[in-house]
């Protein structure tokens, strides 16, 4: 796998992070965002929420609170989510206008979501079953990894 290979030895989680956001960008087709949020305090709220981290592609929300839009309920059902119209999905976030189609991973580190990996597709349907059992085989990679 490209990514181990990018990223064994190496204890930075950001630039591991941003390596597999860049490896996802050039490797998958039809994408216009691939990256990570990451759990952070939302100190307005004494909560969490997603606060944007390395990724690829056209710039997007900095901040999303845990339940909402795709990535928020994620965290919130810590089950991947593979939406295959964005527009159908009740509460999307539009961050990027041109997305249409999105799968959005957990990353649990110690029985807790911590991160998710988020990609998207301007194509509807772009992702499959496929493309959800790859991603969630990279993310257990990336948990093995996870060194804040």
């Amino acid at each position: 796998m490209q990514a181990q290979a990018l990223t064994e030895g190496e204890p930075n989680l950001t630039a591991n992070l941003a390596n597999i956001s860049a490896i996802l960008f050039d490797q998958m087709t039809d994408l216009n965002w691939a990256g990570f949020y990451l759990i952070q305090p939302d100190l307005k709220n004494e909560s969490e929420e997603l606060v944007l981290g390395p990724f690829q592609g056209k710039a997007a929300c900095i901040r999303i609170p845990v339940g909402r839009g795709v990535c928020g309920t994620a965290v919130s059902t810590e089950q991947t989510m593979l939406v295959e119209d964005v527009h159908q999905f009740d509460g999307h976030i539009a961050c990027d206008a041109a997305s249409n189609s999105e799968i959005v991973v957990p990353v649990k580190v110690a029985g807790k979501v911590v991160a998710v990996l988020d990609i998207d597709s301007p194509k509807i349907a772009r992702f499959d079953q496929e493309d959800q059992a790859g991603l969630e085989a990279l993310v257990d990679y990336i948990q093995s990894i996870w060194q804040p």
